[in-house]
């Protein structure tokens, strides 16, 4: 309690300062990231480039400036870095909201970061093995046998990493309601009273985010999306903050 009474009562320029150490800590982390990733990037650029060459057989990503190709490399190993150094990101995170938290609620530090980084990175393996595939098959095939795609390496390594943190930080959704509910901001029963309105916020968003305007591929999204929305239904209910019990006291009659 006097570690919560300290937060409530830290000043704001002292919030500014942990707020800056937690930034500079993620930064170097992304760094750290960065330079592991920079020796597998010839890897990782042709596994990027697979859904492109299965959409496209013979085709190749041109590029249109001298210093394009370069750029998209360390594009490709700034993100691959930032996946690396998600763990120490969420730390970050959490480590910066403890203080407000009960110290039995602190507790969950640990599962936060791991299941935090598992959900990033099934959110980013469901775009780069099932959506993007899907959108790429379509897009390509969309203009018939008379046009033949001249792609940009730039402009396609956009298109599959925007989807891939998209999706990596969608499918964050269970985490993000859990926290809420530890915090008393939101209840299972509110979640499951709203869960109209999610499904309809949910579809709008896939219609936003998905490249393409069929159903299908929106659907690609707005499913999981839906689904993790009750697996956080699911996870406020166990992990949420009980409400305080009021104990009635019963009167007892009095012997006369």
């Amino acid at each position: 309690m006097a570690r919560k009474a300290r937060a409530d009562t830290m000043p704001f320029l002292e919030h500014l300062g942990e707020l800056r150490t937690r930034i500079i800590r993620s930064a170097i982390a992304i760094l750290a990231g960065l330079a592991i990733a920079l020796n597998f990037t010839d890897r990782i650029m042709k596994f990027v480039r697979r859904p492109f060459d299965v959409a496209a057989p013979g085709q190749k990503l041109v590029f249109l400036t001298p210093t394009e190709a370069f750029w998209v490399y360390m594009k490709v190993a700034l993100i691959a870095g930032l996946i690396l150094a998600m763990p120490v990101i969420l730390y970050q995170i959490w480590a910066f909201i403890s203080p407000g938290l009960h110290t039995h609620e602190k507790r969950y530090a640990v599962p936060f970061v791991l299941i935090g980084s598992t959900f990033f990175l099934f959110g980013a393996a469901f775009a780069l093995f099932v959506v993007i595939p899907f959108a790429m098959r379509f897009l390509v095939s969309f203009p018939g046998p008379d046009l033949a795609p001249m792609i940009s390496i730039g402009s396609y390594v956009d298109f599959v990493l925007k989807f891939t943190l998209a999706f990596g930080a969608v499918f964050e959704l269970p985490v993000v309601i859990t926290i809420l509910a530890r915090l008393g901001v939101v209840t299972p029963k509110m979640l499951s009273k709203n869960r109209k309105y999610a499904i309809l916020v949910n579809f709008i968003l896939a219609a936003v985010l998905t490249p393409t305007p069929d159903i299908f591929n929106q659907t690609l999204m707005a499913g999981p999306l839906c689904l993790l929305y009750e697996l956080g239904i699911i996870s406020a209910r166990i992990f949420g903050r009980r409400p305080e019990r009021v104990e009635k006291r019963v009167e007892q009659p009095s012997e006369t």
